[in-house]
């Protein structure tokens, strides 16, 4: 659907603003042709501007999230992909590892969506060691990823905001939509193999540098100053 969402919205838009060199080369060359552009300028992620933000007043609002998890004392983990949840096979292996790193490595935090939680109890597969929350707020998300001492997860959306936070990503998947995390080990794909998953979790010592591939924080800045300037011509 991304795929054939992605030229859709091009199609419609008058300025497409793309987020990385990757999505700029990509429009410049596909989607501006048939959209009729002639330039694409990079703005880079406007999701990186919340790195900007002090959490420190969401440490306060959420404030039993925040004593509970302190930075750097545990490994944050999502699943909830179809590849995943539903293959008995994979989604044991990815248990058993979590299990694993829960038990001789770091606390694991896992705010279960229901579908998971679901499919889990079909498969009759309990976990003992891994502390599993009900789902959280995107606040409270965020607060988790940037204290996280790792993430494990097989969210495209969760890679990305690992990345902001440079915090190391460990991505259950075989691929992953954002190639240029996986520079630097920043993201590992790491797939739902037990022995990979494991095997990334004892090199994330060897994550970064980071580098500022999504800017600097002033997207969304840059973006309305394009508007305008488009407006005023």
């Amino acid at each position: 659907m991304e795929e054939l969402g992605k030229p859709t919205n091009v199609g419609f838009a008058e300025v497409p603003f793309p987020v990385d060199h990757v999505g700029g080369h990509t429009t410049r060359t596909e989607d501006r042709q048939q959209a009729g552009l002639s330039e694409v300028a990079l703005f880079h992620e406007v999701l990186q501007d919340l790195k900007r933000r002090d959490f420190g007043h969401f440490h306060s609002i959420i404030r039993t999230l925040a004593d509970r998890w302190r930075r750097g004392e545990f490994a944050l983990a999502t699943v909830h992909r179809a590849e995943n949840t539903d293959d008995p096979e994979r989604l044991r292996a990815i248990v058993s590892a979590l299990e694993k790193i829960a038990r001789t490595i770091c606390s694991v935090v896992w705010p279960m969506r229901p579908r998971t939680r679901k499919c889990l109890g079909e498969m009759a597969c309990a976990l003992e060691a891994v502390a599993i929350s009900d789902p959280v707020s995107y606040f409270d998300m965020l607060l988790l990823e940037s204290r996280a001492r790792f993430v494990l997860t097989d969210s495209g959306g969760v890679q990305k905001e690992a990345y902001f936070f440079r915090v190391p990503c460990i991505t259950l998947r075989d691929e992953t939509e954002w190639v240029e995390t996986l520079e630097n080990h920043c993201n590992v794909l790491a797939g739902p193999c037990e022995e990979k998953i494991l095997e990334a979790t004892r090199a994330i010592g060897t994550a970064g540098p980071w580098t500022a591939v999504y800017g600097d924080g002033s997207a969304g800045m840059a973006i309305v100053n394009a508007i305008e300037q488009g407006a005023a011509r």
